[in-house]
């Protein structure tokens, strides 16, 4: 078997154990939360009889190991479970918020990688110069700041200073694509904002890492142009971990939505699981754990993948 093949087995069997771990502690936890279930849905003023109603009809009434199996067995079978609150198939009530997460975490992505890659490849050309100073200062310190700080800025010059963008990223039924835009360009560069100066600072180093390599010296020395040295040796040989960087920070991007759904109160999968946590409606919980521990751990293994594929010493040990 194949370096590449062993890798993608090894993480796919990691990935279901890490998953059914992340489950269970996911359901666990919020079972031990303090309140009844039954009596946050109904009401206060429901009677004893309806509220025993309600938690034998949602399966409440059974010991947690035994729900949390049932949903295990109904996870194998592509059944996600019935949410406790809306009483809606929970694969109906994430499907768009999903989609709105991942239009999120898109818009983030396209703008910050090419920023990144600018930023990385002309600071590792330019090293010392005052371009690099100020690139490595200006990441050092975009690292340094909280999502929230960063977002609560953004709105404070863009949505109130200057009312160029909504403060707030509500959809409305009669709203444009242009309208959609719009209204992700706060939290899409609130996201992007840590994610540029963690790429930058990587890429960076992988191109500076190259450039210090002997053939580069050689190259130089035959008189290859600059432009070509670049193009030709400097960035074939590194792009596994150029690529390698962005996928992990694209699982960020997904995954690290939530702080920035809730402050612009937009209608993604993270606020949905902030919502669920509070209402308790644990079917909803676990099918977004369930999501965003997937989609991080796949697009790990998919730069783990990536950077075995483009280097021939990760694909031919000795």
């Amino acid at each position: 078997m194949s370096v590449l093949a062993r890798t993608i087995l090894v993480r796919f069997i990691a990935g279901i154990v890490m998953l059914a771990v992340i489950s269970a502690a996911i359901f666990f936890a919020v079972d031990l939360l303090p309140g009844d279930v039954a009596r946050a849905v109904l009401g206060n003023a429901a009677s004893s009889e309806a509220l025993e109603a309600f938690r034998i009809k949602m399966g409440l009434d059974q010991p947690s190991v035994v729900r949390f199996g049932l949903w295990v067995w109904g996870v194998l079978h592509g059944d996600l479970g019935t949410s406790i609150t809306t009483h809606e198939p929970v694969t109906k009530a994430i499907s768009f918020r999903l989609e709105n997460t991942l239009a999120l975490a898109g818009m983030a992505s396209l703008i910050s990688v090419p920023i990144a890659l600018f930023l990385g490849i002309g600071a590792a050309l330019r090293q010392g110069t005052a371009f690099d100073r100020i690139a490595s200062l200006v990441t050092l310190g975009a690292i340094s700041m909280p999502e929230f700080f960063v977002a609560y800025v953004l709105v404070a010059l863009f949505a109130l200073q200057w009312p160029l963008f909504p403060p707030i990223s509500t959809f409305s039924p009669d709203s444009t694509f242009l309208d959609h835009v719009r209204i992700l360009v706060l939290p899409s560069v609130t996201l992007a904002f840590a994610v540029v100066a963690h790429m930058m600072r990587m890429i960076r180093a992988a191109i500076i890492d190259v450039l210090d390599q002997p053939y580069m010296a050689m190259a130089e020395l035959k008189g290859v142009p600059l432009r070509v040295r670049i193009l030709r040796h400097a960035l074939p040989n590194a792009i596994a971990p150029i690529i390698n960087v962005i996928v992990v920070n694209l699982a960020y991007l997904i995954v690290g939505v939530v702080v920035v759904e809730v402050i612009f109160v937009y209608p993604g999968l993270g606020q949905l699981l902030i919502d669920s946590v509070t209402q308790r409606d644990l079917p909803v919980v676990q099918a977004g754990g369930l999501i965003f521990a997937g989609l991080y751990l796949f697009l790990n293994t998919v730069a783990d993948v990536v950077a075995i594929a483009f280097n021939p010493r990760l694909r031919f040990p000795r």
